[in-house]
């Protein structure tokens, strides 16, 4: 008995006290091993031996975290969960002046664990510091841009843009009057280190209606005590201007942290190979700056970004009747061609964004921690109109939105469980300045929201991860909005809306519309690791977008693009279901990205074009928001691969098909297939010089409905009816583009980059179909553009 007895004993304290070790190898960024590095993890140290071998023995079961450090180089901190011997390996990277892209990160890193996410270097970015965010998007395969001329860009997700593509800054949505097809993200683009790219609507802490999908603009993540800067200027010979931008960074591991940015852009009007684009030209005055203090527990942080920008809207697209604009769209010419000029002449717009943010994270202990924040957002757009009056100089259209956002989110994870959840509140207000002499396209409105998430993942072991997720939220969007009388009675809303009138003015209703939604958002995927580095995502997701201002209320002209918009009070809330799965592989010099996708839109919210109206300002397309039901089903496809030493090859393709299964026809603005091919090449030996040439091949987009309409117009002194051809898709077009740099150290913390690149290399005429100008004009021409980058 005594012998069974302390065998059990035994027993029990060999499992109560089990032991195991944790090993690996570390190397730098050349995959060379590395001598000496410091390892420490749960009160135990040890260092590499001479191979970047290291063992650390006698580990107990549970929550552990594991820091490798060296002099010079950046430290990299990792969390882990202990049941069985492990292997942890490390690439530590060296602490240049230079800091392209320095975040530690766990494995709590990724915004969402079941779906692939993608990812824009600062350095890719630096190359469009004169451009816009929508321009560096369509990098990743299956990013397409919608553009309004050659200023105005935004991004489109696996065919979904505008509001169903949430854009994020510093974890905050930016509101900033985006519900206009042709309203690009107020982003000043210099003042971004990385953009992430979800292709989906499973960010669920940042919101339920992403359908199309997320966008996060991140900054550097520096923990080192350490001071870097960078000017950068860029001269492009296409609108003879170019762009000026200066940062500086001061990083400490802990105590007072603070970083600047501010840039300038300044362009005339842009030409294509034929003409001049007038009235073209565009400028930017944009600053964002930063302080944070890091304390043990808690890291306190302020942010705060101006953008401001002044846009010409392209003459062509203001005609004075439907003679020209039936000319416009069958000659290919458009109506007014005038001599080059910096002037920014009406119609033009204006817009300036304030944003604000205060933030606590608070680590509560080594696997869970508190985040709250507040941030306020002030938007002003103004749209100027020409008047009949030239003396009248004010906007035609002016609206002041104001944001507030408070949220709080918690993090957990014990063991293989980790747990994010959160509420978010959401104020808004929008005041539309009745003073404008314009009947207000956009009404006085405010929007209120709560909402709730959680998102759970499982780590079944190192290669599998589950991850499940749910949100709900409650809006409340209230108007004040005039009706013409007309306009009420031809669109039938007296039966339905009848409650909503309070009183009438004239020959106007005045209205307090007023709406209450609900939404389920949910998601339910995993990722799983197989040998060979073959990695699966499969993600299956549920979301649903309330309908914006734009699509209940729009009435009137909208000047940026010159149409007339028309909401409907009758818009219902957009329901998606989405499936989608992505394949990745990574050699150790080739790698591949496959990721098709199926989305299935109840109450699909598009605008059609209807016919057109001839006011007091000219003759314009008329366009009005409806709704069907719709499937758009896809597939992405990304390839890299070194070919030889110092040279290699990527490709990405994109194609997507819309269909609207109520009606039996294609979904109107829908990108076409498109196929980009590059080769770069790197001679680190010749002051590290880079070159890129890249081929951009956009195919004709067959898959377009019909919305052509009749209209009368006037031919040899005769009142004659003519098809207007508004649906039909210009030819597909092929670019080459050119990029090379070469990089001087000019001491041993300074350096300096000069790149010099060629856009639309053969100067092509060509139009895009997902151009709302395409009508009217071709694309931008032959571009040349100088970079002079000093690091310091």
């Amino acid at each position: 008995m005594r012998f069974i007895f302390s065998f059990l004993f035994g027993l029990v304290t060999l499992f109560a006290y089990s032991q195991f070790q944790v090993s690996g190898k570390v190397v730098n960024t050349f995959n060379e091993p590395m001598e000496n590095i410091h390892v420490h993890t749960h009160g135990k140290t040890t260092s590499t031996d001479v191979n970047g071998n290291y063992t650390i023995y006698n580990l107990k079961e549970g929550n552990h975290v594991i820091e490798f450090s060296f002099s010079g180089y950046l430290p990299y901190k990792q969390k882990y969960f202990l049941k069985s011997n492990l292997i942890i390996n490390a690439v530590m990277i060296i602490n240049e002046t230079q800091i392209e892209e320095v975040a530690i990160q766990s494995k709590n890193s990724n915004v969402t664990k079941s779906q692939k996410e993608n990812v824009i270097s600062k350095s890719t970015i630096e190359r469009y510091g004169s451009q816009n965010l929508g321009d560096v998007l369509k990098e990743i395969a299956g990013v397409s841009a919608l553009k309004t001329g050659n200023s105005i860009v935004k991004p489109i997700i696996n065919g979904l843009h505008s509001n169903r593509v949430v854009t994020l800054n510093q974890g905050i949505r930016i509101e900033d009057q985006q519900w206009g097809i042709e309203h690009a993200p107020n982003i000043d683009i210099n003042s971004i280190q990385k953009i992430k790219v979800i292709k989906g609507a499973s960010a669920l802490q940042y919101g339920g209606d992403a359908i199309g999908g997320v966008v996060l603009l991140e900054p550097n993540l520096i923990r080192v005590d350490t001071l870097i800067g960078k000017t950068m200027l860029s001269l492009n010979s296409n609108g003879r201007g170019g762009s000026a931008a200066t940062s500086l960074f001061r990083a400490k591991e802990k105590g007072l942290n603070w970083n600047f940015n501010a840039s300038l852009k300044y362009f005339g009007d842009r030409e294509t190979r034929n003409y001049v684009l007038s009235n073209s030209g565009n400028r930017e005055q944009n600053f964002s700056g930063g302080l944070s203090y890091q304390l043990a527990k808690h890291n306190l942080s302020t942010y705060y970004s101006l953008y401001n920008s002044q846009v010409g809207i392209l003459k062509a697209s203001h005609i004075g009747n439907t003679n020209d604009l039936y000319n416009a769209i069958v000659n290919f010419q458009p109506a007014v061609i005038e001599d080059f000029t910096y002037n920014l002449a009406h119609p033009k717009q204006e817009a300036t964004h304030h944003f604000l943010k205060v933030q606590d994270h608070i680590s509560l202990t080594d696997f869970s921690s508190l985040e709250v924040v507040y941030s306020f957002q002030w938007n002003n757009r103004k749209e100027f109109d020409v008047r009949r009056n030239s003396q009248n100089t004010n906007a035609a259209l002016d609206l002041d939105l104001k944001t507030h956002i408070f949220k709080v989110d918690f993090q957990t994870q014990k063991g293989k469980f980790e747990l994010k959840n959160g509420v978010n509140l959401f104020l808004q207000n929008n005041e539309a300045n009745p003073f404008t002499g314009v009947r207000p396209l956009i009404p006085t409105f405010s929007k209120n929201e709560i909402g709730f998430y959680g998102v759970s993942n499982y780590n079944f072991n190192e290669s599998l991860v589950f991850e499940l997720g749910g949100r709900l939220d409650f809006s409340t969007i209230e108007a004040s909005k005039y009706y013409l009388k007309s306009r009420w009675n031809e669109r039938n809303y007296n039966e339905a809306f009848s409650a909503f009138i309070q009183s009438e003015v004239g020959n106007q209703y005045f209205t307090k519309p007023k709406f209450n939604y609900v939404n389920f958002s949910g998601n339910i995927g995993f990722k799983k690791t197989f040998h060979h580095d073959y990695v699966w995502y499969f993600n299956v997701n549920l979301a649903s977008r309330n309908p914006n201002v734009s699509e209940l209320f729009s009435d009137g002209l909208h000047h940026s693009n010159g149409q007339i918009e028309l909401g409907d009070l009758r818009i219902q809330q957009e329901k998606s279901f989405k499936i989608a799965s992505t394949v990745t592989k990574s050699w150790q010099q080739t790698g591949f990205e496959i990721h098709p996708y199926l989305n299935f839109i109840n109450d699909f919210i598009f605008l059609k074009p209807i016919g057109f109206e001839t006011t007091i300002r000219g003759a314009f397309p008329v366009w009005s928001f409806q709704q069907t039901n719709a499937v758009l089903s896809g597939i992405d496809i990304a390839f890299n691969a070194v070919v030889f030493k110092k040279g290699s090859y990527n490709l990405g393709t994109a194609y997507v098909n819309g269909w609207d299964t109520s009606n039996q026809k294609h979904l109107i603005d829908v990108p076409p297939l498109k196929i980009m091919n590059g080769f770069k090449w790197h001679e680190k030996n010749w002051y590290n010089f880079k070159a890129e040439v890249k081929n951009e091949w956009v195919f004709t987009q067959n898959q377009f409905p019909n919305y052509n309409f009749s209209a009368n117009i006037i031919q040899n002194n005769q009142l004659v009816a003519v098809e207007i051809p508004i649906s039909e898709a210009p030819k597909g077009y092929n670019l080459w583009h050119f990029y090379s740099e070469l990089q001087f150290e000019t001491s041993k913390k300074t350096n300096l980059v000069i790149a010099f690149s060629i856009d639309n290399l053969t100067n092509e005429a060509y139009r895009d179909y997902l151009n709302r100008q395409r009508f009217f004009v071709d694309e931008m021409g032959r571009n040349f553009q100088l970079q002079i980058k000093f690091n310091y």
